[in-house]
């Protein structure tokens, strides 16, 4: 049995909270706080008006993909107040889903740098709210200048079989990332 850990990391609003909850074969745990009117001026709702909660610490989620590998998983807070937070969160970390939100794709610039700068492997998940889907990928890796060899799929925080599917990509990505370095350093070494 092999376990690792996985971060699901995002801008405000981006579904991190319904990604985690979604797939969790537990009770997620999650730090969800009511919106007050503290918040006004500071957290934008203009694309999110419904949303009256908000993740002021993390989420925390486990899935078994097989029978021989769990993920736990573990959400950060979108909001940049408690960006302080993700350098604890992804310590022991193979790698990184960054969700998405099309309508707010600036908001996705920050978390991108941050495992970019840190060079944790992630990829990208385009969540698709109302079941749309407002860019290409295409688009979207141009417009946040990721590699070409990073993963970018649309997915449904909501779905748990499209999460999971995310999850797997993710996974994968994250072991051949780690085989190439260790081939690296093998090479290196002889």
């Amino acid at each position: 049995m092999t376990s690792a850990k996985i971060v699901v990391a995002g801008g405000f609003g981006a579904g991190k909270t319904t990604f985690v909850g979604s797939v969790s074969e537990i009770m997620p745990l999650t730090t969800e706080a009511m919106m007050t009117d503290a918040s006004t001026g500071i957290d934008n709702l203009d694309s999110t008006p419904n949303k009256s909660t908000t993740t002021v610490a993390m989420d925390f989620g486990r899935v078994s993909l097989d029978d021989d590998l769990i993920l736990y998983l573990f959400g950060t807070p979108g909001q940049q107040r408690f960006w302080f937070m993700w350098d604890d969160l992804v310590r022991g970390a193979i790698g990184a889903v960054v969700l998405a939100d099309t309508r707010r794709l600036a908001d996705s610039f920050a978390p991108v740098d941050f495992f970019e700068d840190r060079g944790l492997p992630y990829i990208v998940g385009l969540n698709c709210f109302d079941g749309l889907r407002q860019h290409s990928v295409d688009d979207v890796r141009e417009a946040l200048s990721i590699d070409p060899s990073v993963p970018i799929i649309p997915c449904d925080a909501r779905n748990r079989e499209s999460t999971k599917q995310t999850l797997i990509t993710m996974v994968e990505y994250a072991m051949r990332q780690w085989l190439a370095v260790r081939s690296a350093a093998a090479a290196q070494a002889h």
